[in-house]
C-alpha cells in the first residue's frame, strides 16, 4: 500500500477502508458522495470530501471514548449520508462495524445485541415514525434507570453506553455531543497513527443475517476483503464518475453495500439514499419470478448468479440470465475471482455430471467464520464452505436447484419446490406459486402449494392438478391447494418469501 506524506492514499491500492476513505477524497474531493432524497423532492448531499472530514471526527470520538483495534461497536441507521460516515468512523478507529437493521423489532435486538457482543451502540433517532430509542428501552428497560454512568445490562452484558440524538433521551442513553465533543482530545495525528496500524488483515464488519429458517448469524469480513471485493465488483456494474445511483436495498446488508454503496464510491458516483427500500413479494429473492415480473427486470451488464453475506456478494456470473428449467438464479458458469466452487456429496466428494449435491466455496473473501460459532459447523476440514446451496452439474455449468432445508422429503424422493412452482407458473390463470412440505404421518411430507391467481382469473384446482399429473411425476404434484393472496406471501426482512411461514399457513388452512 502507498501512503503519501500527507496522509493521503492511492485509492487504485486501497487495503484498508481507512485508506480507502482517504483516497476518496483526494480522487474526488467536492463531488457528491452520498445524497439523501426526501419525500418532498428536497436533497441534501455529502461530498466525498465531507465524507472523509466527518468520518475522521467521529472516529476521533470514538478513540476518546476508548474504542480501539477489535472494539465492536453497533449502529442502526436507515440508508443515508450518515449511515456511511457512521460506518467509515468505526473502521477508522480500528473498530468493529456492526450495522444493524432498521426493520429489527425488540425481542429480536436484545438477541442480535447479546449475541454480537456490541460495546457501544449508535442509533439514529427515529425512521417512519418508528422511534428507535423507545424501541431499544423496550428491549432493554435498564436503559430507563441508569444512573448516567457506563452500562451494565444483564441482557447485553458488554454494552457499555448507548448513543442518540434528539429531546427527552433517557437517563442510559447519552447525546450525540457526547461523542462528537470528545475527538477535541485526540490530534490528527493520533488518528494517522491509529490508521497506519489498521492491516488488511483485520476484521472492519460484522453482518447479521438470517435465512428462511435460521436465527441471525454474524458473519465476518476483513479489511483486505472488503478492498478487493469492491475493486472487482465496481468494473462489473454499470456505475461511471458523477453517476446518480439510487440504492433500492438496504446498505445494512451485502447486497446494498457491496453492489451499490462500495463500488459507487470506488468511481465517484453518487449513491442516492431514500427512506423507503424495496422489499416485494413480487420480487423475492429464491422464488420462481412470474413472466410479467421477470420481463419488467432490468437485464444488467453482468448476470450475476449465486451470493451471499458470506462471500460478500456475488461469487458466479452467467452467460444468460435464465437456463431452462432452472428457473431460480442464473446459472453458475463463471467464478470470481479468488473463489474456487465444488457441487459435493454428503462425504465432500464431488458428484458426477447431472447429479445434485451441495455447492461449497472457498477463497480469499470468504467469511473467516462467523461470531460465536465453531468453524466445524460451517466449513469443512480442507476450507470448503458449506453454503446449504444445492446445485446439478450441468457439465463445466453449475445450475442452483435450491435451499437444502427447503427441499421436500416425501415418500423416501425428494422434491424440488423451484421445479413445481415453474410448471404451475406455466399455467392459465397462475401469477406465481409456492410449493412446501408439511408434516404427514405416511409421506414424511406432503407437498402442497400456495397459488396466486393473475389478476381476475379464477383458479380451478382441479385442472390445475389434471395438467400437472401430464407434466410431473405423479410424487412431485401437490396433495392439496390453497389460493392465497399476494399481499398475503409472508416475507422476511431481507426480501426472501417466507417458507416456514408459509407451511405454517397451509397447515391452518388446510386443518391440519
Amino acid at each position: 500500500m502507498k501512503n503519501n506524506n500527507d496522509g493521503h492514499t492511492d485509492l487504485a491500492a486501497s487495503e484498508t477502508f481507512a485508506q480507502f476513505i482517504r483516497g476518496l477524497a483526494v480522487a474526488y474531493k467536492h463531488s457528491a458522495a452520498v445524497s439523501m432524497l426526501a419525500g418532498d423532492g428536497t436533497e441534501q448531499s455529502l461530498s466525498f470530501f465531507e465524507l472523509e472530514r466527518q468520518s475522521a471526527e467521529l472516529a476521533k470520538g470514538l478513540i476518546a471514548k476508548g474504542v480501539g483495534k477489535g472494539s465492536r461497536i453497533g449502529f442502526i441507521y436507515a440508508n443515508s449520508p450518515d449511515f456511511v460516515v457512521m460506518f467509515a468512523a468505526i473502521a477508522r478507529a480500528g473498530g468493529i462495524a456492526i450495522p444493524i437493521s432498521t426493520f429489527i423489532k425488540a425481542n429480536e435486538l436484545v438477541r442480535v445485541l447479546r449475541q454480537s457482543d456490541v460495546q457501544g451502540l449508535i442509533t439514529q433517532r427515529s425512521l417512519l415514525g418508528k422511534d428507535y430509542v423507545a424501541r431499544l428501552c423496550e428491549a432493554l428497560p435498564s436503559l430507563t434507570a441508569s444512573t448516567g454512568g457506563p452500562l451494565y445490562c444483564p441482557d447485553a452484558p458488554y454494552l457499555r453506553w448507548v448513543v442518540s440524538t434528539g429531546a427527552a433521551l433517557p437517563s442510559g442513553v447519552r447525546d450525540m455531543a457526547w461523542l462528537k465533543d470528545a475527538a477535541a482530545d485526540v490530534s490528527e495525528d493520533v488518528l494517522l497513527a491509529v490508521e497506519a496500524e489498521i492491516h488488511s488483515t483485520d476484521q472492519v464488519m460484522e453482518i447479521y443475517t438470517s435465512g428462511s429458517m435460521a436465527l441471525p448469524k454474524g458473519v465476518r469480513h476483513t479489511h483486505g476483503a472488503l478492498m478487493f471485493r469492491t475493486h472487482y465488483i465496481a468494473p462489473k456494474v454499470s456505475t461511471e464518475r458523477d453517476a446518480r445511483i439510487v440504492v433500492p436495498m438496504p446498505l445494512f446488508w451485502v447486497g446494498g453495500l457491496m453492489m451499490f454503496l462500495m463500488p459507487n464510491l470506488l468511481v465517484g458516483a453518487t449513491t442516492i439514499c431514500t427512506e423507503s427500500t424495496q422489499t416485494s413479494s413480487r420480487m423475492a429473492m429464491g422464488s420462481v419470478l412470474a413472466d410479467d415480473d421477470l420481463k419488467a427486470m432490468p437485464i444488467p451488464k453482468t448476470i450475476w448468479g449465486l451470493g451471499m453475506t458470506e462471500t460478500l456478494g456475488p461469487y458466479s456470473f452467467a452467460d444468460e440470465f435464465r437456463a431452462p428449467g432452472y428457473p431460480l438464479c442464473a446459472p453458475l458458469d463463471h467464478i470470481a475471482d479468488r473463489y474456487e466452487v465444488r457441487v459435493a456429496d454428503e462425504g465432500g466428494n464431488p458428484v458426477a455430471d447431472g447429479e445434485v449435491g451441495e455447492i461449497q466455496i472457498r477463497g480469499y473473501a470468504l467469511t473467516p467464520g462467523l461470531h460465536k460459532v465453531e468453524r466445524s459447523a460451517y466449513f469443512a476440514d480442507d476450507g470448503f464452505f458449506h453454503t446449504g446451496d444445492m446445485g446439478q452439474r450441468d457439465g463445466k455449468r453449475i445450475h442452483f436447484v435450491g435451499r437444502n432445508g427447503d427441499m421436500i422429503k416425501t415418500a423416501s424422493t425428494n422434491v424440488s419446490p423451484a421445479e413445481v412452482e415453474l410448471e404451475l407458473q406455466q399455467l392459465p390463470g397462475v401469477h406465481s406459486a409456492y410449493v412446501v412440505g408439511i408434516p404427514d404421518a405416511e409421506r414424511g411430507q406432503l407437498v402442497v402449494a400456495a397459488v396466486v391467481a393473475r389478476e381476475g382469473a379464477e383458479l380451478n384446482f382441479e385442472v390445475i392438478e389434471a395438467e400437472l399429473k401430464k407434466r410431473l411425476s405423479s410424487f412431485k404434484v401437490p396433495r392439496a391447494y390453497c389460493e392465497i393472496r399476494r399481499d398475503e406471501v409472508p416475507m422476511l426482512p431481507s426480501n426472501k418469501v417466507a417458507r416456514r411461514q408459509i407451511e405454517s399457513m397451509m397447515i391452518e388452512k388446510l386443518g391440519r
